[in-house]
């Protein structure tokens, strides 16, 4: 990421609600936290150096290719935070960042998972679009897809609940 897509994401965040924006692209990790009387603030977890070559992505979703799991960035998002419910019996599986939430890899495909699908490990559940870059977010526990919480194609925050898992 170069330093003036930084500054674009500083002047964004300032310029909205958010308080909070995390953007990891491979070994790069920054975060952009702004109070709502005080200036946003840029972490980056790694030196400049390390930053990623940007991965050129479709301008629309409708023009996903098939192939998006290839186009993806290499180093996908880290699996979605998680928390046990009150009722101890399942996980919740929460975004890792904001964004656009689409439940298939293209429109003409199904979705990763369903309501009743056995899930493992590791195994991609769905994919969130920040800024163009299509991230897929992989479960990090097994189990049975109990809700899905968000609607394809809706705008996602950061923690917010994305599916109720039964582990396994």
């Amino acid at each position: 990421m170069e330093f003036k897509q930084i500054q674009e994401l500083i002047k964004t965040v300032k310029q909205s609600s958010i308080s909070e924006l995390t953007i990891e692209e491979g070994e790069f990790k920054i975060t952009i936290k702004q109070e709502f009387a005080s200036t946003a603030v840029a972490m980056p977890a790694m030196p400049v150096q390390a930053i990623a070559a940007p991965v050129a992505m479709p301008v629309a979703p409708a023009a996903i290719a098939a192939p998006v799991a290839a186009s993806a960035p290499a180093a996908t998002a880290a699996s979605a935070p998680a928390a046990e419910s009150a009722s101890g019996n399942t996980i919740t599986i929460k975004s890792p960042m904001i964004g656009t939430f689409y439940r298939s890899p293209s429109p003409e495909k199904g979705p990763f998972v369903n309501v009743g699908d056995d899930i493992k490990a590791g195994q991609v559940l769905c994919i969130i679009e920040a800024m163009k870059l299509f991230n897929e977010i992989e479960s990090e526990y097994s189990g049975k897809i109990v809700k899905v919480l968000i609607d394809d194609s809706s705008p996602v925050e950061y923690d917010q609940p994305l599916f109720l898992v039964e582990p396994a």
